[in-house]
Order: structure tokens, then C-alpha cells, then sequence
């Protein structure tokens, strides 16, 4: 998906193609309603005592399975763990490596929640090419790519490279 400075100005903003007139539950048969709904309401479990940043994540598996997880902080702050970290974690610890989409949720009411760089990193780990719902609390979504969030990366397949 190519991007003019524009529309990249109105992503970093949040207001960029966000689907706010269609329901989430006209899109792919309630999956992707359900799935953003339980990413907010795993926000609720998140312990933030720091930032009172509040984030939840909720990963869809082929099989239809979701995992969701909270980010949670610790006084170490550096030992913190994103929400897409723990629902991906969650997921792999069950024996889940393939995923078809993960929701992220907030509570940032006027613009989207979008993934640090680590997260990203994170769910390249496991395919380029699966979507990534960034929501606002409202249901309101963007649909992007983990290629689109993540363009020119570094995954599994650079290890098996030639090298010097």
C-alpha cells in the first residue's frame, strides 16, 4: 500500500482511512468485531502503574482460537511488556505460530493506538502478511498489514541468507 507524506501525516495523527462508518460487525462474518472487542476489554487488566497507559491486544489464530493480553509494567521499566507482546506470547505458549490478525485497543479517543517498533518487530516474527486492527475506543478501526507497519524488515528467512 503506497502512502503520500499526506495520508502518512493523517496515519501518524490517526485520522487516516479509518473505517468510522461501517460497523465492525459487517466485517468478516463478527470476527473482527469480536476480535476488537475482547482487545478492549483486555485493556482492562492492564497494569500500569507508571504510565497509566492502559493497552490490550487480542491475536486470531487459523483455527479461529483468540488470545488476548494487558500490557504490564514493572518499576524496572525496561522489564515492561506490551499487550501485542503478551497476546502473541500467550498464543505460541499454547503452540500457535500462524496468525490471520491482531486488534490493539486504548484509550486514546482521538486517534488510533499503533504498535511501538519492538511489537512490531514482534509480530513480523511470525509473517509479514497479516492484518493489524488499530482501534480507537469508539470500534473505529484502521486495517494494516504487519508489512505495511514494518516495511523492508528483518525476519526469520534473512538468518538462512548467504553470508561472508
Amino acid at each position: 500500500m503506497s502512502q503520500t507524506g499526506n495520508d502518512m501525516e493523517n496515519l501518524e495523527r490517526g485520522k487516516g482511512r479509518i473505517n468510522e462508518t461501517k460497523a465492525v460487525a459487517d466485517v468478516d462474518g463478527n470476527i473482527i468485531g469480536e476480535l476488537i472487542n475482547k482487545s478492549q476489554e483486555a485493556k482492562e487488566f492492564a497494569y500500569c502503574p507508571y504510565s497509566k497507559f492502559r493497552v490490550g491486544a487480542a491475536v486470531l489464530a487459523p483455527n479461529g482460537m483468540i488470545f488476548t493480553g494487558c500490557n504490564v509494567e514493572n518499576a524496572c521499566y525496561s522489564l515492561g511488556i506490551c499487550a501485542e507482546r503478551t497476546a502473541i506470547s500467550k498464543a505460541v505458549s499454547e503452540g500457535y505460530r500462524h496468525f490471520r490478525a491482531i486488534a490493539i485497543a486504548s484509550d486514546l479517543s482521538e486517534q488510533i493506538i499503533s504498535p511501538c517498533g519492538g511489537c512490531r518487530q514482534f509480530m513480523r516474527e511470525f509473517g509479514a502478511h497479516w492484518d493489524v486492527y488499530l482501534t480507537k475506543p469508539d470500534g473505529s478501526f484502521l486495517k494494516m498489514s504487519v508489512e505495511e507497519l514494518l516495511p523492508v524488515s528483518f525476519g526469520p528467512a534473512d538468518l538462512k541468507g548467504a553470508k561472508v
